[in-house]
């Protein structure tokens, strides 16, 4: 049907054989669209659940080495040929890329397993060298005075030397007790800990414990994480005076200590000599160490390559084929649990009558290809009580406008669609509430960007990608509409002759203000001559003292008419529904009463307003009055249109009201009470006579859309009435609110208006108005502040505020007035669509 209503849609039974099943689901899945329905929802069977939990642990395996490929330096995955996967899908086997993915799990788990043994040796070998590092530091700045001040001493100054060195020292064997007085424990922690490692350890040991921390600035990688971490030398000394192999009651503590925080200790070198012959040995087994990784990872990088390289020209990387495959496949399973049967699969389906004969075409050419058994579409007549899904076609450019609309609620199955007419009333009202062409023309350059580059952001900017045309169609109305305000960064245009002079020759009267008068040639009475400025506000008015006034009564008169002619067209689409459904109650005592309330009173303010506009009068009418005195029912001292029309009009918008409120149930109670009776005078001609004959058994998969209602829900005419009542009070008071509510176009139009006019003012006139010297370099720094408030004010807030307050005039003023919105997606089964939302 196109945009405007739903496809047709039919129902049918679809039976595969069980021996090529799952080649005929990829084959729909691929080149048709069938919704299927689950057969098994009460047995809750899955014939095919051993194959989804194969797919799933292949599905773990990929995550894995898409992991370690992440890890990989220079490793990037080729994605995003969708095209290239869907086209040569079939080149790939289950079977095989499960084998191929066992094979690469196994060797990638075994490259972990030797990167983490290598990574830790490294990292054992460099926390060591640092340890003997920081030893060497410490001997050195204890050692180093003593020895450097007693070679300067030499023997002149015997006394004083002796008296500083340590009474231990002259004693034979002092120097030994005093190092077997105290201890050390060295290690290596993460710099994150230490504090709490410090803290530990002197609440352990009450503060008999001296801890000292080197920071190391080489950052480690970690070999089970693969991160890099900081971490620091810490020395721990404490006093020990055990002798030989035992160990203290506080070297134990410490110990645990360290282990609790899964540190790695290492041993003090003894000397200085004996550091540095450590040191030298470290740093070779380090060099070894770091040579046995780089060419680890070479042979990874080669591993790894293998994974990377594109299958064909254009496609994607293997692991991303395989990764798409994985997920094709799981639908395909995934779909055939929906069917039930041993033999022969069976499901109903969804799918829209025109391609039906596609379908069955589809279905018998693969048989007439292999010779073997082929899939059968048994085409339903009658359809299910179940309403049909929702099926709309969109492409590219219409996709945004019906997802604004499938926000609100999808439309029912045959309802008319909004998104029709969104398409150009949306950005229409956006236009009418941003319309400035400076503002518009940047907001169009956007757009047109976006178009142009569609290919370059679908994957990078994918919101701004499928939002292009919607910004795109939102700038270029912006630019009509300021046109037609005559409006650009607050500046007004000249294009034609202005319809106004200065009045007794230009010279200012009272105050310095210069008065404007119409030209001689102007033709002010509409007789024939030259006319008004042919397009858009004459540019005299911009500057005027009375601007404001002017435009605010224009532009609310403007929004008005477009308010209520939305209403209108919202009307006629509920004409469109109840004629489409066939419901003459709706039609002749719903849509015809609505339609005469809302042209009555409010078409009839349109009709003021332009006749208004068109028609000079000595003496104009205020239209405010005339229609509080046509609603009061009150004397119109200065009508417009006689004193009799408005009469006639109010009554008719007042008698509209009960047509909408008392007809309906009544009628609806009527048709109920005659479909009862007929139902029991069947029932009464069935039983009698003893004929033999047996009733007819109703299959309820069968039973026409009809007989819902009476089989599933009782009539009430008391909820009919309570439910009349509110709708006709929600309609009369809806249509005032609604068209006060579009009042909005000319409040925000204003608002931008005078945002524009303050921050031209503000920035860019303030620069120019300065003198010559002045004026060149704070014009530039002026355009850079005027720049940056356009862009983030009137090209962001402004544009969020006028976008919602469209949707809302669509959602509420516009959709309210005939759409339901209470239907079900068609969700087809399709291979594009389902990868495309995984991504």
């Amino acid at each position: 049907m196109g945009i405007l209503r739903s496809e047709l849609m039919k129902h049918g039974t679809l039976v595969l054989p069980i021996d090529r099943a799952r080649h005929f689901i990829d084959l729909i899945g691929h080149k048709t669209k069938m919704q299927f329905e689950d057969m098994n929802s009460r047995e809750l069977s899955r014939p095919y659940k051993k194959y989804v939990q194969r797919i799933d642990e292949m599905e773990r395996i990929l995550r894995f080495l898409l992991e370690e490929l992440n890890r990989v330096p220079d490793a990037e995955v080729i994605k995003n040929n969708m095209d290239s996967f869907l086209d040569h899908s079939d080149d790939h086997k289950l079977d095989d890329v499960e084998a191929r993915l066992k094979q690469m799990y196994k060797e990638f788990i075994q490259f972990k397993e030797n990167n983490t043994t290598l990574t830790a040796t490294r990292n054992a070998a460099l926390e060591e060298r640092y340890v003997v590092q920081t030893a060497l530091a410490s001997m050195a700045n204890i050692r180093g005075p003593a020895s450097s001040r007693a070679q300067a001493n030499g023997g002149g100054d015997d006394f004083e030397f002796a008296a500083t060195r340590s009474l231990l020292d002259d004693e034979e064997g002092g120097s030994r007790r005093l190092e077997t007085m105290f201890s050390n424990t060295a290690g290596v922690i993460e710099q994150a800990n230490q504090d709490r490692f410090a803290r530990s350890l002197f609440r352990a040991t009450r503060g008999n414990t001296f801890t000292h921390f080197q920071q190391i600035f080489e950052p480690m990688v970690d070999p089970k994480t693969g991160r890099e971490v900081s971490k620091a030398v810490f020395v721990i000394y404490f006093q020990d005076n055990r002798m030989g192999g035992q160990t203290s009651a506080m070297s134990e503590k410490i110990q645990k200590i360290c282990a609790s925080y899964g540190v790695n200790t290492y041993r003090w070198p003894a000397n200085r000599e004996a550091a540095q012959e450590v040191l030298t040995s470290l740093q070779v087994q380090v060099e070894d160490q770091q040579r046995l990784l780089r060419a680890h990872e070479s042979f990874v990088l080669s591993e790894a390559s293998a994974l990377l390289a594109p299958l064909r020209l254009g496609g994607n990387s293997i692991i991303e084929d395989w990764r798409l495959f994985c997920k094709k496949e799981k639908s395909i399973y995934a779909t055939l649990n929906l069917f039930e049967g041993d033999m022969n699969l069976r499901a109903n389906c969804w799918y829209p009558a025109a391609q039906e004969q596609q379908i069955q075409g589809l279905l018998s050419s693969t048989m007439s290809q292999t010779g073997q058994n082929s899939a059968v579409l048994i085409s339903h007549r009658t359809p299910p009580r179940k309403s049909p899904p929702t099926y709309i076609r969109t492409n590219e450019f219409t996709a945004i406008f019906q997802e604004l609309v499938d926000t609100y609620g999808l439309p029912n199955y045959g309802e008319a669609n909004p998104a029709l007419f969104t398409i150009v009333t949306f950005p229409f009202l956006f236009g009418v509430m941003y319309g400035d062409v400076g503002h518009g023309s940047m907001l169009l350059s956007v757009g047109l960007f976006a178009v142009w580059k569609a290919e370059d952001i679908k994957h990078t900017i994918p919101d701004l990608y499928y939002a292009r045309y919607i910004v795109t169609m939102m700038g270029l109305f912006a630019v009509y509409v300021g046109f037609l305000y005559n409006d650009f960064f607050s500046i007004g245009f000249s294009f034609f002759t202005s319809r106004w002079v200065e009045a007794e020759g230009g010279r200012p009267g009272p105050g310095g203000i210069i008065s404007y008068e119409p030209a001689p040639w102007f033709d002010t009475k509409n007789e024939g001559g030259v006319g008004p400025y042919p397009f858009g506000v004459d540019p005299a008015w911009h500057g005027a003292q009375n601007e404001l006034i002017y435009m605010n009564s224009l532009k609310m008169k403007i929004s008005v008419i477009l308010g209520v002619s939305q209403m209108i067209v919202g009307l006629l689409l509920r004409f469109a529904n109840a004629i489409h459904n066939n419901s003459p109650v709706d039609l002749f005592f719903e849509c015809v009463p609505m339609m005469l309330f809302m042209v009555c009173f409010f078409g009839f303010m349109d009709y003021m307003i332009l006749y208004k506009w068109v028609t000079p009068m000595p003496n104009p009418p205020s239209i405010i009055n005339s229609l509080i005195a046509m609603a009061m029912w009150g004397e119109d001292s200065n009508p417009m249109l006689g004193a009799e029309l408005p009469r006639i009009l109010m009554a008719v918008s007042m008698l509209a009201v009960p047509f909408m409120l008392i007809p309906k149930p009544l009628i609806r109670l009527w048709q109920h009470n005659k479909e009862v009776a007929a139902r029991s005078s069947r029932g009464h001609g069935g039983m009698g006579g003893g004929s033999g004959r047996h009733a007819p058994v109703i299959d309820e998969e069968a039973c026409p859309l009809g007989l819902e209602e009476d089989e599933g829900e009782q009539f009430e005419f008391g909820e009919l009435v309570i439910h009349q009542v509110i709708e006709t009070i929600e309609y009369v008071l809806g249509t005032v609110s609604h068209t006060a509510s579009y009042l909005r176009l000319w409040a925000l139009s204003l608002a931008h208006q005078q945002l524009s006019t303050v921050f031209f003012g503000m920035t860019l006139l303030s620069g120019m108005t300065a003198p010559f010297p002045l004026n060149v370099l704070s014009l530039y720094f002026c355009f850079m502040i005027w720049f940056g408030i356009t862009l983030a004010i009137l090209l962001g807030m402004d544009v969020l505020e006028c976008f919602l307050h469209v949707l809302r005039l669509h959602w509420v003023e516009f959709q309210s007035k005939f759409y339901k919105a209470e239907g079900h997606a068609f969700e087809p089964y399709c291979h594009r669509t389902l990868l495309v939302k995984e991504e």
